[in-house]
């Protein structure tokens, strides 16, 4: 406590209080010019740099210097004194050249280098203070406490140390005015603290020399040291106005252009935000001025992106921004180096790429589900089961595949549209994913085809459970079905490692037993057996066989002929194709006609039976009519009508003599559109006959909604009449209910006489089968069909060429 009240009193009692205060004035003003010169000097480069430091040292120099001597001038000792003219000059030079060190290190890059600057300044507080002590010639001598002096010297360093680190910490004007405040501190605290440790004691044997400057022409040069730091003063001002305002002009061109950018754009001095664009504000969610001055850490918290991103490589980095909200965006960082404001900088452009990644994401998804379904695709679904066979062969537990197939699921699509079949696609795939536990794999393979892995079964019955499961399920959303179309499935079963222990031998085998499913019935499934991967071989090269059959001329007409049961004469030809395989012979249509229809042949096929056939009984003398048999696929389709239209044209067959017969079962599939087909087909001409008339499902609906031309009766009754009750009875009722509608009656099937004779007795129209005539090339029947004129028909067989 002594030490500051000598201080105190020294202050108080030994000097003049208004020259004090001027001396903190002119040290005030002498520490801001300085700090602001500091900050310029911080800006510049080049020789540049140095000439701004020498001014910045001058002014330091110069303000500590004239602190001191005016603080001197307050100082009244009341005996004679004068200065030592060289010893004062020396002590400003050394004032300049050490301040001028201690700002040149502060701003060196390099550790603690604002500290070591600002304690060598003090350092040079200290030492022009106490040179200027040995240039004070007094008639007495000096005595100095050694504990003051110390003091002086350690407040001096440490104040000086803290002012160019609080001044240089920032641009900020607060950290300038802090570091001024500091920096006046440091040198007022020394000066006062050594004036205090200084004790004179009056000798009039001393005397003051000749050539001392007088305190009167020290005042003089005070005021002019005074007047050049104010000159300073004024030229830091200067410097500081057109900086700030050239930095406002280059912050506002900067902040323009950093605006029209799409990309968020920050500018930073380190680590530290200094503006940001208004794209960034929208992306942040933060406003412009929470961010300013801000760590890069509050957007980027991760240590790790930052410390790529500043290494300065200028490839783009992907990070995550830490919203206002918390919640984090994907960006993709580009760093470049920048002048701002004079000085370097950072520039980081930030780029919003969740879309990118949502793209991405969404494409990776595509790659491995299908886009209609949702479910994994093939190539997932063959990874999925190559790891789990994998691991069913390392734990010894059994895995089932089970490969789907929907149940003619190409009628749907042609009865209701691609829309609809899209729908039941979704219906289904639905329904069998909430068969499913999670361990349990589905997918869409392609088309109407699907697959599903069960690993880790108990054994078969497990699999079979499933399958019965899906099947039990479909069948209850049949119920509800719009379509009014029963969706049902197929399914074959394969056990690994029981029938195969690789991916592509498992799926054949379950893809074999799926086509046994559907030859026995469909709407079942069957587990794979060694017994039928030759049936399935056999049943697809016949496939095969049949798509090439019509282009090599493989397919035939037969005609069967129609005779009226009264006269016995020849009423018409019922055309029925055959296909003469190179190596099985000749096929009959119950083989390949299914094949046909499963894999759409059916109309390529059916338009060139009645294509061939119209010819043919074009070129006839006698104007029989021709029977051709019409697949539920053909009326179905669109452009049938116009199909038929075409060839009657082309064949210029009278439309009179052609008839079509249909089944039951191709209309009830879709009775409206079926209606719609054949009274179009009707307006042209042709007949329509209702084949296989009572094994349909609605025979008397179908008479009332549709006016068929004729009823044909199933061969099945036909062989019974004889010998079953009840057959002869619907036989009878349908004849009756022909003469009742007015339709004739065709009889087909008849083998035998008594057969005949029942249906003459029953008043039947007209009949075929083989006692009245087998299916023949038309050439057996040239009598008939010529009436004995020789007229060359030219071909009756146009070759099956696929249309384009």
């Amino acid at each position: 406590m002594w030490p500051f009240l000598k201080v105190l009193n020294c202050i108080t009692t030994e000097h003049d209080l208004r020259l004090v205060g001027l001396a903190v004035v002119i040290c005030a003003l002498a520490s801001m010019t300085a700090i602001n010169l500091l900050h310029h000097v911080r800006g510049t480069n080049g020789h540049m740099r140095l000439v701004w430091l020498a001014v910045s040292a001058t002014t330091t120099g110069f303000g500590i210097w004239a602190t001191h001597f005016i603080a001197m001038l307050a100082f009244s000792p009341g005996i004679p004194n004068a200065y030592n003219i060289l010893l004062t000059g020396i002590s400003l030079i050394a004032a300049i050249l050490l301040t001028g060190t201690g700002l040149a290190v502060a701003l060196a890059p390099i550790r603690m280098g604002t500290w070591l600057g600002g304690a060598i300044v003090g350092g040079g507080i200290a030492a022009m203070h106490y040179i200027g002590m040995a240039a004070f010639e007094i008639q007495g001598r000096i005595v100095w406490d050694p504990t003051l002096v110390a003091a002086s010297i350690v407040l001096g360093g440490l104040l000086g140390a803290a002012a160019l680190a609080a001044g240089l910490h920032s641009n900020r004007w607060r950290w300038r005015v802090v570091g001024a405040l500091l920096l006046t501190l440091a040198i007022c605290s020394h000066h006062f603290t050594a004036m205090a440790a200084a004790s004179i004691i009056p000798d009039p044997t001393i005397e003051v020399s000749d050539t001392a400057v007088p305190s009167g022409l020290l005042a003089i040069a005070v005021a002019l040291a005074s007047f050049m730091i104010f000159l300073l003063a004024l030229a830091g001002v200067g410097i500081e106005v057109r900086d700030r305002r050239r930095g406002e002009l280059e912050n506002d061109r900067m902040r323009r252009l950093a605006n029209a950018a799409v990309e968020g754009l920050l500018i930073c001095d380190g680590e530290t935000i200094v503006t940001v664009n208004d794209s960034f504000v929208a992306l942040a969610g933060l406003p412009a001025a929470a961010m300013t001055g801000a760590k890069l850490e509050r957007c980027f918290p991760e240590e790790e992106t930052r410390l790529k991103l500043l290494q300065g490589s200028g490839a783009p980095i992907e990070a995550d921004l830490l919203r206002a909200d918390g919640s984090r965006t994907p960006v993709e960082l580009v760093l470049r180096p920048v002048d701002f404001a004079g000085k370097p900088h950072r520039a980081i452009a930030v780029r919003d790429i969740q879309a990118r990644k949502q793209a991405e994401q969404r494409i990776r998804f595509l790659a491995l589900h299908d886009t209609l379904t949702g479910l994994p695709n093939r190539s997932a679904f063959n990874r999925k089961l190559d790891h789990d066979i994998e691991a069913a062969l390392a734990m010894g537990r059994p895995l089932a595949v089970m490969c789907l197939d929907l149940d003619r699921f190409k009628e749907v699509n042609d009865l209701f549209g691609h829309a609809a079949g899209d729908e039941t696609l979704q219906v289904v795939a639905q329904r069998i994913v909430g068969m499913l536990d999670d361990s349990q794999t589905l997918a869409r393979l392609s088309g109407d085809e699907f697959a599903i892995i069960v690993p880790a079964i108990s054994g078969p019955a497990m699999a079979g459970r499933i399958a019965e499961n899906i099947m039990e399920s479909l069948r209850v959303s049949n119920q509800n079905s719009e379509t009014h179309t029963p969706v049902s499935v197929s399914i074959g079963i394969a056990i690994c490692p029981e029938d195969a222990t690789d991916r592509q031998t498992l799926l054949t085998h379950a893809d074999t037993a799926l086509y046994r499913a559907k030859n026995e019935g469909r709407g079942t499934y069957r587990f794979f057996e060694m017994a039928m991967g030759a049936a399935v071989r056999d049943r697809r090269q016949l496939e095969h066989d049949l798509r090439h059959a019509g282009e090599r001329g493989e397919l035939e007409l037969v005609y069967q002929p129609q005779k009226d049961i009264r006269s016995g004469t020849v009423v018409g030809f019922e055309a029925l194709v055959r296909w003469q395989h190179p190596t099985r012979g000749e096929l009959l249509p119950d083989l390949f006609i299914p094949i046909a229809e499963e894999t759409g042949l059916i109309l390529q096929i059916g338009e060139w039976v009645l294509r061939t056939a119209c010819r043919e009984a074009a070129s006839w003398v006698q104007p029989l009519t021709i029977a051709v048999n019409v697949s539920a696929i053909q009326i179905h389709a669109a452009s049938f009508p116009q199909t038929v239209q075409d060839i009657l044209f082309e064949t210029r067959l009278p439309p009179g003599r052609l008839e079509l017969e249909i089944t039951e079962t191709a209309m009830i599939r879709d009775l409206g559109r079926a209606l719609a087909t054949l009274s179009r087909i009707k307006t042209l001409g042709a007949h329509v006959v209702m084949d296989d008339f009572g094994t349909g499902y609605s025979s008397l609906a179908n008479l009332r909604a549709f006016p068929f031309d004729k009823i044909k009766i199933d061969g099945s009754f036909i062989k019974a009449v004889n010998v079953n009750d009840g057959a002869a009875t619907i036989v009878r009722a349908v004849l009756g209910l022909g003469r009742g509608l007015g339709m004739p009656v065709v009889a087909e099937g008849v083998e035998t006489p008594s057969e005949l004779e029942f249906l003459k007795n029953e008043s039947c129209t007209e009949a075929q089968g083989f006692f009245l005539g087998a299916p023949a090339d038309i050439a057996s029947f040239r009598q008939t069909t010529h009436g004995g004129a020789q007229i060359d028909a030219g071909p009756n067989v146009i070759p099956l060429v696929p249309k384009a």
